[in-house]
């Protein structure tokens, strides 16, 4: 069973931020400023054992991934921020590649959106739009693969997983499966194992009729999370109104246990799908209007889940085995394993809970050799 997180490698500044946000802009801006918008509400989500990090320091990324793997992680998806041959926040994975360091798996998932300034409530401001060509797709794999080529990637059946976040976005995403795997072919490597990934609804479709071979579930899955709470989210001013910020009626508010009970429901797919599970999701600290936020999370619940992913993958017939998790470190979408000032390595000590509690009963189950 290999356990994979999504990495965002957002925690440096880039000149383009520095331009559309403010110098010195990385993600802890964000996340520093948040505040609670109703009683019980956490926020800001602080980081604890590795702080504040930047991620152009060899050593951070060195503690990460010494921390996931102490935990049960078996490697990071990095976020992939290709714009038509412009790469941006690419510094931490360009190092990680170039060094050899961290020695740790990892694989790529093309995050094919445009960038807009939907973070402060104007998402119709386009800052870098994606484009695509057929020529583009050439120029992507040819860079893409001398990622596969390093020993640390992840492969699935032998064949590096590679993943586009936003299928429904790429023009003929047969015609782009086809040429990245005749560029592979090419080049004498192995097949590439293409992956959707189901995030919004027009990524539901079976991966077959892309060129695709698998999907990987994304979660919180925006189409099952239920009913939103009702909760008096404009009475603030009784609560510490020192530390809050006015809350807006857009904000939706969902039981993270309830959520957690309707993605278990979900009917399996006629197709090869993974399982991703996420610890938590809170993104008010990037929205200043019609945040989402999964209330109440708790690592006991983080650890049902994910025990219930990884013993329905292992219940699979072939031989890959792996569960998502959403995410390593995206702190200002309240989603990450590592430590924060609240929880400590609460949820990174549920992720390995999870996996001795599957472990153990699997061995308990199985069949007794002669005495």
């Amino acid at each position: 069973m290999r356990l994979i997180a999504f990495y965002l490698p957002q925690y440096h500044p880039i000149p383009e931020n520095d331009a559309w946000w403010g110098r010195g802009f990385t993600e802890w801006t964000s996340v520093a400023k948040a505040r609670p918008r109703f009683r019980g509400h956490y926020q800001p989500h602080l980081p604890a054992d590795l702080g504040f990090y930047d991620l152009r320091l060899p050593e951070a990324r060195a503690a990460q991934a010494e921390l996931a793997r102490q935990y049960g992680i078996h490697g990071f998806c990095y976020y992939h921020y290709w714009f038509h041959g412009r790469r941006l926040l690419e510094r931490p994975f360009r190092e990680v590649l170039a060094s050899g360091q961290p020695d740790f798996p990892f694989c790529l998932c093309w995050a094919n959106e445009s960038w807009t300034r939907a973070w402060d409530g104007r998402s119709g401001t386009v800052l870098m739009e994606q484009t695509y060509s057929p020529e583009d797709d050439l120029r992507h794999i040819e860079w893409l693969l001398e990622a596969f080529a390093d020993p640390r990637y992840i492969r699935i059946g032998g064949r590096p997983l590679m993943m586009v976040y936003r299928t429904g976005r790429l023009p003929e995403p047969r015609r782009t499966a086809d040429a990245w795997r005749e560029a592979a072919r090419r080049r004498g490597m192995a097949d590439i194992c293409l992956c959707t990934v189901e995030s919004f609804s027009d990524e539901r479709v079976d991966p077959h009729q892309l060129g695709f071979d698998a999907a990987v579930e994304f979660q919180p899955d925006w189409l099952r999370l239920g009913r939103p709470l009702r909760r008096p989210l404009a009475s603030l001013s009784r609560f510490q109104p020192s530390r809050l910020r006015r809350a807006d009626p857009r904000d939706r508010v969902y039981h993270y246990a309830t959520v957690m009970e309707n993605m278990l429901r979900k009917p399996p797919p006629s197709y090869r799908r993974y399982p991703c599970v996420t610890p938590s999701w809170d993104n008010s600290a990037r929205r200043e209007a019609g945040a989402l936020i999964l209330d109440q999370s708790t690592p006991e619940l983080f650890q049902s889940w994910l025990t219930a992913a990884v013993r329905g993958e292992l219940a699979q017939a072939d031989g890959d085995r792996v569960v998502f998790i959403n995410a390593w470190n995206e702190w200002a979408e309240g989603n990450h394993l590592e430590p924060d000032q609240r929880h400590g390595r609460a949820y990174l000590e549920a992720t390995a809970r999870a996996l001795r509690t599957v472990a153990s009963r699997s061995v308990r189950g199985a069949p007794q050799g002669p005495a």
